[in-house]
């Protein structure tokens, strides 16, 4: 399950480069990246999933086609590691994608079994205006969470974001919402079974700026304060992009 914030829209440019044929000097340019983020918390969609955390993540994209890759390994060794896949779409402000979360602490990665798997696959479609961003994201395959009469939840969440610039720095406000019941989210240690409808499972507000340490070279940095009005959760988080 990935930091939202940072980023999800980069993914599909090896199969259309296999795809392809290779002609000297024709080949339209293909885009990578690489990067990380070392986080004092990882929270995801108002969920707290572990404490200081390093994120890696690589992508290449192609004609509004990608493919990427991003993990979380905690400092905790009790902390949840995590490995996503995800190959999408992305035209103008459309953008449409699939994910495979895989998180250890029970089947091993190449157990698929339907109750027998720690991987969740996972659909999204989304319009950017610019100013304003929605996404929908919903769980159709894997290890979904499930209602409280044990039927499949086809766990759903949604998001409504508002990027803007403010004191010299990068804003962007988000609220995110759980339509239906579920247990995958919102459930808490505490004794909470999840999502019992609809939810606000994340309010939150993030600040960016970059920090110059050469002429030629600046150090990104974020700050993003969380509440998730259903568990009644608050949470600071503070991270670094290498």
């Amino acid at each position: 399950m990935k930091k939202e914030s940072l980023q999800k829209t980069k993914m599909l440019a090896a199969v259309l480069l296999l795809a392809a044929p290779v002609v000297a000097g024709a080949q339209e340019h293909v885009e990578a990246d690489l990067g990380a983020d070392l986080v004092s918390g990882y929270l995801w969609r108002g969920q707290d999933l572990g404490n200081v955390s390093i994120q890696p993540s690589v992508s290449v994209s192609y004609k509004g086609f990608s493919l990427g890759a991003w993990g979380s390994v905690g400092l905790d060794k009790d902390d949840t590691k995590e490995i996503d896949l995800t190959v999408g779409y992305a035209a103008g402000g459309f953008s449409v994608s699939v994910t495979d979360y895989w998180t250890d602490g029970g089947a091993g990665y190449f157990h698929y079994g339907a109750r027998n798997t720690r991987h969740v696959f996972e659909a999204q479609v989304g319009y950017d205006l610019g100013f304003l961003a929605v996404n929908w994201y919903t769980n159709f395959a894997g290890n979904d969470g499930v209602t409280r009469s044990g039927a499949r939840a086809y766990s759903s969440y949604f998001s409504v974001a508002a990027p803007f610039r403010w004191g010299g720095l990068e804003w962007s406000a988000e609220v995110g919402a759980v339509p239906w019941e579920t247990d995958f989210y919102n459930a808490t240690a505490g004794g909470r079974a999840g999502a019992g409808g609809f939810e606000v499972a994340s309010v939150s507000l993030e600040a960016a700026k970059s920090l110059k340490i050469t002429d030629s070279y600046s150090l990104p940095l974020f700050a993003r304060v969380i509440w998730n009005p259903a568990t009644e959760g608050a949470y600071f988080v503070f991270g670094v992009s290498l």
